[in-house]
Formats: C-alpha cells, sequence, structure tokens
C-alpha cells in the first residue's frame, strides 16, 4: 500500500490531472463537500480490518455450510463467551447462540415450551415477556460488539429498513447505570418493542444482523455441486449473501457446462447425482424431469441387477425403498454409459485435447466380457451392455439420443438453474485475489522443474495468470450468445476439458478413469496421477514464483485452495510450504469424512491475523435448535501480528488512499483557482 501524502503536493502531476480533477468536481463541486468525503475516508482507513472467511468444497452439506455461516465459524459463539462469561451460566449461553443462528425456530420452541408450563397463563405470559425483555438486552450487546469495526454508514445499509431507526438508536445509547441520562430511554425502547407486540420479528431481525455483521466478506473457494443434497439451498443462501466471491470448482463447472448445452457434462452431473442418490437438487431445486431416463433405464436395463452402480449412501439418512434404490441404479448406467459415448462425440472433434486414451468402448470384447487396455486385459465387472454396438461403440442409440434431447431441453428450461449459473458468473472467476491472498480451486499447471507449464489453446500458449484468465473468458463465452458460434462451441465443449482435461487448472491429473473404476476391479487399472503442483505444494520457492506472476504482493502473502481433501486422520495439514500455502478441504462432504477425519476448514482473516478453524460433523439444525448443540470446533493459529490491521492495511483501504489523494489534488485546484467551485 502506498504512503498517505505528508510532502506538499506537485503542481505538474496536479495539472496533468486535470481532466480527471474535473470530472471528480462534477461528485464534489465545493471544497466543503471534498473536505467532508477527505475527512470521512481519513476515519475508515482507521477502522480495524473487517473479517474474511474462506470456505472450500461445501459439496451440497447445506446444513453444515450454513450453519458455517450462521456461527461465523464460532465466532459468534467466542463473542457471547467474552462478553458473558461471568454473568450468564453456560445454558444460557448455548440458548442465546442458538437464538442467533436460528432465532424463529428457536423463538418458536420457546414459546411452545413455555405454554407446557404447569403455570397460570398470566405467568407463562410474564415469563414469556422476560424471556423477549432479556434476549433483546442480550442481542443488542452482541450486536454492538460485532458492529464496532464499522462505520455507522455502512451498519445502516445492513439494518433492515422496518428498524432501521430504532436499531440504529439502541446500538449508539449508552446502557450503564441508572444515572445515566439515557437510560430510561433505552429501556424504555425495549420495554415497548415488547408490550407492542413486535418482540419476536424484531430478534429474528437482530440476530440477522449478528450473522451479517460477524462476517463481512466470504470467499467460496468452489466445488459447490455434486455428492451432498443440497447444492440448490447453498446457491440460495449464497445469491442473498451480502458480500461474497466465488472461484469456480471442477464440480461447479461441471453444472455449468451442462446449464451451456455441454451434454457431456449433463451426463456427468445426472451421473453424479443418481450415484450418491441425491435427486433432491435436481428435481426439487431446478426441476429436472427425470421421467425420460427412468422410463429408458427400465425398458433398456429390464432384468440387469446393475450391482455395479448401486447407491453410495453416505448422508447417514434412510435407506431409500429397494424399488427406488433399483431404479437409480437402472438410471445410473444408462446415464454413464450414455456419458462414454458423448465424451467420445467431443473428444473426435477436438483433438487437440489429447484424450483419445480415454475412449475404451472399440477395445471392449463382449463376447469374452473382457477389456484390452494396452497390454493388458482385464474381465469387465459388468458385462450387460446392450446399448453398445460392437461395429460402432461411440454411436448413441434412436433411444439414447430422443432421451438427451428431453434432457437437455429439461435443464435449458430450469429458471432456478439459469439464475444459479448467472449467479456464479457475476461473482465467480478461475482464481481471485484479496489482501495479499491469491485464491483458486485446484492448481497452477506446472512443469516437472517446478516451473509454470504452458498450455496450449486453439493455438496459443498460456501459463500462470495468463491461463486462468483465458479460461475464465472461454466459460463465459459459452454463455455469451454474441460469440461466434465456432467460437461458442469451443468454449462449451472446453468445460468438459475443464472438468477432466490432464492440463486443466480444475483438475489437473494425467487421465480421468472413469470406465475403469466402474468396469474393472484391479486397482492398478484406475490409478491417476497428479500433477506436479501437487508435488510442489510446501515447497516456498514454488509458492513465491506463482505469487509473483500472479502479482501477488505484500510481507505476508498466501496460496488458498481446496480441491484435495486434506487427511487429518493421517497426519497430513493444511498448512504447507512455512505458512505461504494452504489447503482448505478439510471435507465438508460426508463422503471425504472418514478420509479426512474431520468435517471442514473454516480459514478466517480478521484484524488480527489468520486462524483456521476445523470444524466436527454436523448433526442437524433441528438438533443444534432442540439442543442448543453446536459444530464443535478448534481454532489452529496461521499467523498473527502484533500489530493490528486497519482498513488502510488491505486492498480497500488502498483504494481509498488513492480517492483521498486525489481529492486533496482537488482540493489545491479549488484554491488555487484552477477550477472554480460550483457555489
Amino acid at each position: 500500500m502506498r504512503e498517505q501524502q505528508t510532502s506538499p503536493l506537485d503542481e505538474d502531476a496536479i495539472r496533468d490531472d486535470m481532466r480527471y480533477l474535473q470530472l471528480l468536481a462534477q461528485t464534489y463541486p465545493t471544497v466543503a463537500e471534498a473536505s467532508t468525503e477527505i475527512i470521512n475516508l481519513e476515519a475508515i482507513l482507521n477502522l480495524p480490518k473487517p473479517t474474511e472467511h474462506f470456505i472450500s468444497d461445501p459439496h451440497g452439506e447445506s446444513a453444515a455450510f450454513n450453519h458455517v455461516l450462521r456461527n461465523a465459524s464460532g465466532y459468534v459463539r467466542r463473542k457471547v463467551e467474552e462478553l458473558f462469561g461471568d454473568t450468564l451460566g453456560k445454558r444460557e449461553k448455548r440458548e442465546l447462540c442458538t437464538l442467533i443462528y436460528y432465532p424463529e425456530q428457536k423463538l418458536a420452541l420457546t414459546k411452545a415450551q413455555m405454554a407446557s408450563r404447569k403455570t397460570g397463563r398470566q405467568k407463562r405470559q410474564q415469563m414469556l415477556r422476560e424471556f423477549y425483555t432479556d434476549s433483546l438486552h442480550r442481542l443488542v450487546r452482541v450486536c454492538r460488539d460485532v458492529s464496532s469495526k464499522y462505520t455507522r454508514s455502512k451498519i445502516r445499509k445492513a439494518l433492515p429498513p422496518q428498524f432501521e431507526y430504532i436499531i440504529e438508536e439502541l446500538l449508539h445509547e449508552s446502557t450503564g447505570s441508572m444515572d445515566d441520562k439515557k437510560y430510561l430511554y433505552y429501556n424504555k425502547i425495549i420495554d415497548t418493542i415488547v408490550e407492542t407486540g413486535r418482540a419476536e420479528v424484531f430478534i429474528a431481525e437482530l440476530c440477522r444482523l449478528i450473522q451479517h455483521l460477524a462476517i463481512d466478506r466470504l470467499h467460496l473457494l468452489g466445488d459447490i455441486f455434486d455428492r451432498g443434497p443440497g447444492a440448490h439451498l447453498i446457491m440460495d443462501t449464497l445469491c442473498q449473501y451480502h458480500n461474497f466471491d466465488i472461484v469456480w470448482g471442477n464440480h461447479d463447472i461441471d453444472w455449468m457446462g451442462a446449464a451451456a448445452g455441454n451434454r457431456a457434462c449433463l451426463c456427468n452431473v445426472l451421473r453424479m447425482t443418481l450415484r450418491y442418490g441425491n435427486l433432491s437438487t435436481l428435481e426439487d431445486g431446478y426441476g429436472i424431469n427425470l421421467l425420460p431416463l427412468a422410463t429408458f433405464a427400465l425398458e433398456t436395463y429390464e432384468g440387469d441387477p446393475c450391482d455395479v452402480f448401486q447407491v453410495v449412501n453416505v448422508n447417514e439418512e434412510p435407506q431409500e425403498d429397494r424399488k427406488t434404490e433399483r431404479l437409480m441404479s437402472l438410471m445410473h448406467k444408462a446415464i454413464t454409459i450414455i456419458q462414454f459415448k458423448e465424451e467420445a462425440r467431443i473428444i473426435g472433434r477436438r483433438p487437440e485435447f489429447d484424450m483419445d486414451d480415454r475412449n475404451l468402448l472399440h477395445l471392449i470384447n463382449q463376447k469374452e466380457g473382457n477389456i484390452t487396455i494396452g497390454t493388458h486385459t482385464y474381465a469387465l465387472r459388468d458385462r450387460n451392455l446392450p446399448t453398445i454396438d460392437p461395429e460402432h461403440p461411440y454411436d448413441l442409440t434412436p433411444d439414447e439420443e430422443a432421451l438427451m434431447q428431453k434432457l437437455e431441453h429439461s435443464f435449458q428450461a430450469s429458471d432456478k438453474l439459469r439464475m444459479h449459473i448467472q449467479c456464479l458468473l457475476t461473482h465467480g472467476s478461475m482464481y481471485a485475489i484479496s489482501n495479499s491472498n491469491l485464491m483458486f480451486h485446484a492448481s497452477v499447471p506446472l512443469n516437472r522443474d517446478g516451473s509454470l507449464k504452458e498450455v496450449e489453446i486453439r493455438g496459443k500458449r498460456y501459463k500462470g495468470i495468463e491461463l486462468m484468465k483465458k479460461t475464465s473468458r472461454l466459460v463465459r463465452s459459452a454463455f455469451n450468445t454474441d460469440t461466434p458460434p465456432d467460437e461458442r462451441l469451443f468454449a462449451i465443449d472446453y468445460m468438459w476439458y475443464l472438468w477432466c482435461g490432464k492440463d486443466s487448472p480444475l483438475f489437473d491429473k494425467d487421465r480421468m478413469t472413469t470406465f475403469e473404476r466402474y468396469f474393472i476391479d484391479d486397482p492398478a487399472a484406475y490409478t491417476e496421477r497428479k500433477g506436479y503442483y501437487y508435488k510442489y505444494g510446501d515447497n516456498e520457492q514454488v509458492m513465491d514464483m506463482i505469487l509473483d506472476n500472479f502479482q501477488v504482493t505484500g510481507t505476508h502473502r498466501h496460496i488458498i485452495n481446496g480441491h484435495v481433501p486434506v487427511r487429518t486422520i493421517k497426519g497430513e495439514t493444511p498448512i504447507k510450504a512455512g505458512g505461504k500455502h494452504l489447503v482448505i478441504d478439510g471435507g465438508f462432504s460426508r463422503a471425504y469424512q472418514p478420509k479426512t477425519g474431520i468435517a471442514g476448514y473454516t480459514l478466517t482473516f480478521h484484524s488480527r491475523g489468520l486462524e483456521l478453524v476445523q470444524h466436527q460433523p454436523f448433526v442437524s439444525p433441528e438438533e443444534a435448535i432442540r439442543r442448543g448443540e453446536d459444530i464443535k470446533s478448534t481454532t489452529q493459529i496461521v499467523e498473527m501480528s502484533q500489530n493490528r490491521m486497519y482498513v488502510k492495511d488491505t486492498d480497500k483501504g488502498q483504494q481509498l488512499q488513492t480517492k483521498v489523494d486525489d481529492l486533496k489534488k482537488l482540493l489545491y485546484a479549488y484554491r488555487h483557482g484552477w477550477i472554480k467551485e460550483k457555489l
């Protein structure tokens, strides 16, 4: 960050900026207005740095994801402990936290519990009034504390319109002793809220405000979709969230590709959904009509046991009935076979992808029930392949083609999916930089020696930041109807490559062995070799080289990514390269939790430094509300500073300081008559 100007202003520099200063004068037409803005900005620059949260790979686990946002990764609980440590008991503090996380549900439960007590009606009403009053006092105290990092203007913008004036008064009035001149005024506001029957709605709005202020900005490092049942619910939350950005993950790109019209991506989305038995995102979330697929699967694979395509249940939920599970297995197999054919079409028209080795259907010997790959012949685990013609194995049957047309239409017709994809495009990119932190989902492709790898795209070569920029542009052009048809078709095809291509920054392995994992028993057949980025993840020099390439500056700078679950249970650590590289995929997805031993990480960056919060599995919102159960989390200090960070030390601070410098030039121009005030 550049230093604030203290030396006399350079007149030549001001003259060079006159055209810009004349434009600035339209917004600040007088000395008074320019001076006032300088005073405001200088004050903001000296506020403590607000808190940023980094989360990666939620994979459809909407309940856990939303709870982490509600409790701000344990920040709310710690704040309640600080404020009420000795004045409230453990149960009262737990109840207060639950109220903040789930206000409507907790209020309804409390009312029901009081109504069931065997006391007189007036006594129950009095107890409820006391609960409302005590809760309001405590919530105002919490809200006042979490709002202390913000200007009144920023707080005002976050206030619910119907209670804006009242909350502002409560947050900025003293609540001290009875000798305080405003003591009666403050308490009368609280009493009146209760007496007028507005306590419940006011409490709910106050709790949401606390949640809002506890996290200033959310950085989501990709993989919102697949495995868990609530990706659409996570997207609903994000679309309404106050301040966030996204770096796309490979699973997000897969869904975006499906929405853009990439048939291979569409098949893969369906395959993954059916594999984990999470049809709610497709059917309830996006209204995708799966009846044509179910009908086709029943007709084509009737009598097929589909043992290889059984549903993987990782959500600790009751198993579907046998008929439903069987139907899902049939659908799973049907769409998987079609996927291999659709992928072959892309591979055929894009030889530059260099993925011919992924076309395996022509290597199948259906009579012998085996497949020969290279020098190895393997027995097939599933030999019933009625839709694969040995002479033309990659051709869709007429029924498969008709099915794909119906599925394409269903994806294109989903307004909700279109809205969520637009949110991903508006707030997302392949990488992001914030306050000396470089974020991407998986990797930056590297050579064997750790240098940046050049990747060819349409005859040109890109590496590092230029590769990320190029792939971001391709993704956006896939949705831009003004893109020339040939370019747009390539962009749509490339989204599938981003999912599984060896030089994709979102994949970065030598191959995706989907076919082998389904049809071959030998694990050696589906080994996938990771790219060199994963080898150099603990190398400070390589991490510094990448940071330099992305022009990330600062004394304390970091690369933050997810994608590869950290196996904490085996002693792996998310903190690498001397703290310069942070891998924060800890297993939000229940499918990964047996491997990681935990249930996700959150990285928080506040005015004192960086902290890594490690989460244990979340049971359910219902348990949290009924029993006051919170996610059990432990905090690990990554990097703490002796000196507190202020807004002036952030990217936003640099922008504000530049504006202050420009306004000072404008003042100089006004006072020397170079620009006339508009009085």
